[in-house]
């Protein structure tokens, strides 16, 4: 039987959830793709609560982009993630990718995180 596209990504979502856990000390960059936007929290587990969020929903992103579905989009909600995550003092985050597949606009969004100053 083989799985829709939503499906596999479900299951590889679960699969990645087991192994990562973001803590006080190193917390979650989750990000999640529709096929219009993109979207990144850094996210502490241990207290449930969001830390930092970016999307290409803002007012200012929107303006600088015409489509939030763009590998350009996903370098600027990355840059803007790294720089809210280091005003709150956060260096150092693990990668959620979110059951989906680590190229395009989620490496797009990894690559410019890391070029704003995140370590992961």
């Amino acid at each position: 039987m083989k799985l829709s596209r939503k499906e596999s990504t479900r299951r590889r979502h679960r699969r990645i959830r087991r192994d990562v856990v973001g803590t006080a000390e190193r917390p979650r960059l989750s990000v999640f793709r529709s096929h219009q936007h993109i979207y990144a929290q850094v996210i502490d587990d241990t207290k449930q609560r969001t830390l930092a969020s970016a999307s290409t929903l803002e007012s200012d992103l929107k303006s600088k982009s015409a489509s939030g579905s763009t590998c350009d989009a996903s370098v600027e909600v990355g840059r803007l993630i790294a720089q809210r995550s280091l005003e709150q003092g956060i260096k150092q985050v693990v990668f959620d990718r979110g059951g989906n597949l680590y190229h395009g606009r989620v490496k797009a969004l990894a690559d410019a995180a890391r070029e704003g100053g995140l370590d992961f």
